[in-house]
């Protein structure tokens, strides 16, 4: 088939899948269109958007969510990893109720941060000391403008198509802080330590996720964050993990898991038990420049730092929720559930792949796995985008990127649940997929 002829194939079951979509969601299309008139576009969200509209939701519990028009849903969106505890967890919505109760914005040092932070600190190995934020995206700011202020160097190393927050987003956004960039390629071992060792002095930090979350769940390789780890020490430069997202694949993140230890981590999602939350931290010496008893002391400010609720909710979560035990065992069903949906795959002899690891995964158009966040970028967009509004029909809700995420209250069933859906979308949708194929070639 022709790539005119594949197009209008793939067009018109996606115009097919967007036309039930709207039928099937008149409520939502009517918020949609009252809240474009204070929003624009009716979004202050991007990544939430799709056409023809997003789902508007009343509410959630457990694993499951109902939108305005009455439909459930398996939630395997997951708030991009930050709804790791569900939407309901006695545990947490009992620590939000006492810290209401004890009233809020208090406007000092409570009773909860400091446990909060001795409780990071001794969970991943690489921080020893650490600084609260009200989001990832301000962690992993703070933790660049912490490498450039004790290195006395100005130059920061990203990787093409990382994202690393609302103004580090390395696809082409035109409103990213301001820092002077070098962009290397996600697992390239070779390569990127080429290119640390050629920034040489002028060089602060790298900063780089263990996993790519938002690129597509792609593992980075052991060589690749080996390399970077090892020229890195060579020239002087901080090494910074955003574990944001991967955190939450072993008790220790990633970064313990693997055996490799930056100079910095980010933290955020769901470490603050749901709500808003970030985290930076790292070496003891690096840190210390915030001790405000030190002459000199570098300034850090926000005033919901350490606001009560998520003190509470991430205590609570991190000690009684999701304790080592549980992570070990949410990324083992992770890991079985992604090798069930590709067997589902291989078994029909279809053009996809799934990637990710433990509790986080993606689906891909191309028999082999993307291994960058521009590679996976260029494979077929527009199939993942149907397969999100077919799962949806099949009461599954994800990102429209093809991210799949699961959370502690899932069992068996919601499990069940998406392998059903995603079969249907396989062999509904089985010649849109071939001819996908055919075009690709991967």
């Amino acid at each position: 088939m022709s790539s005119a002829g594949t197009n209008a194939t793939l067009e018109a079951a996606y115009s097919e899948a967007a036309e039930r979509f709207a039928a099937a969601n008149p409520k939502s299309a009517a918020i949609q269109e009252q809240a474009q008139a204070a929003m624009p576009g009716g979004n202050t969200r991007t990544v939430l958007h799709y056409h023809p509209y997003p789902l508007r939701f009343a509410r959630g519990e457990g694993c499951r969510l109902w939108d305005v028009d009455g439909h459930a849903y398996v939630d395997y969106l997951g708030e991009y990893t930050a709804g790791l505890y569900g939407h309901s967890e006695p545990v947490i919505r009992d620590a939000i109720k006492q810290a209401a109760d004890d009233g809020w914005v208090l406007g000092g040092p409570t009773l909860l941060e400091a446990r909060m932070a001795e409780t990071v600190v001794n969970r991943f190995p690489a921080l020893e000391r650490v600084r609260f934020t009200n989001s990832g995206t301000e962690a992993n700011l703070m933790a660049l403008a912490t490498a450039r202020a004790y290195t006395g160097r100005d130059r920061v190393m990203v990787f093409k198509g990382a994202y690393h927050g609302g103004v580090l987003y390395f696809s082409g956004s035109p409103l990213n802080a301001p820092f002077d960039y070098v962009m290397g390629d996600y697992n390239d071992p070779e390569g990127s330590a080429a290119l640390i060792r050629e920034q040489g002095d002028r060089l602060a930090a790298v900063l780089v996720e263990p996993m790519s979350g938002s690129g597509g769940c792609l593992p980075g390789t052991d060589a690749f964050l080996n390399a970077l780890r090892s020229a890195t020490r060579e020239t002087g430069a901080l090494l910074i993990f955003d574990e944001v997202m991967t955190s939450r694949l072993s008790p220790t993140g990633l970064h313990g898991l693997l055996g490799i230890t930056p100079d910095l981590i980010s933290l955020g999602k769901y470490v603050g038990g749901g709500l808003s939350f970030g985290a930076f931290g790292g070496r003891a010496d690096i840190l210390a420049k915030f001790d405000p008893t030190q002459p000199g002391a570098w300034p850090h400010a926000g005033t919901f730092n350490n606001n009560v609720f998520t003190m509470s909710a991430g205590l609570a979560g991190l000690t009684h929720v999701y304790t080592p035990e549980r992570a070990v065992a949410l990324n083992a069903d992770g890991d079985a559930l992604r090798q069930r949906l590709q067997k589902a795959i291989d078994d029909r002899g279809l053009p996809l792949t799934m990637t990710g690891r433990g509790s986080m995964m993606a689906m891909h158009s191309g028999r082999t796995a993307p291994i960058s966040p521009p590679e996976a970028g260029q494979r077929n967009r527009r199939l993942v985008d149907l397969m999100h509004l077919d799962l949806i029909h099949g009461g599954i809700y994800t990102a429209r990127r093809g991210m799949m995420v699961l959370s502690l209250p899932m069992d068996r069933g919601a499990f069940d649940t998406l392998a059903a859906a995603f079969e249907e979308f396989l062999d509904s949708r089985r010649p849109v997929i071939e001819a996908a194929l055919a075009e690709e070639m991967v």
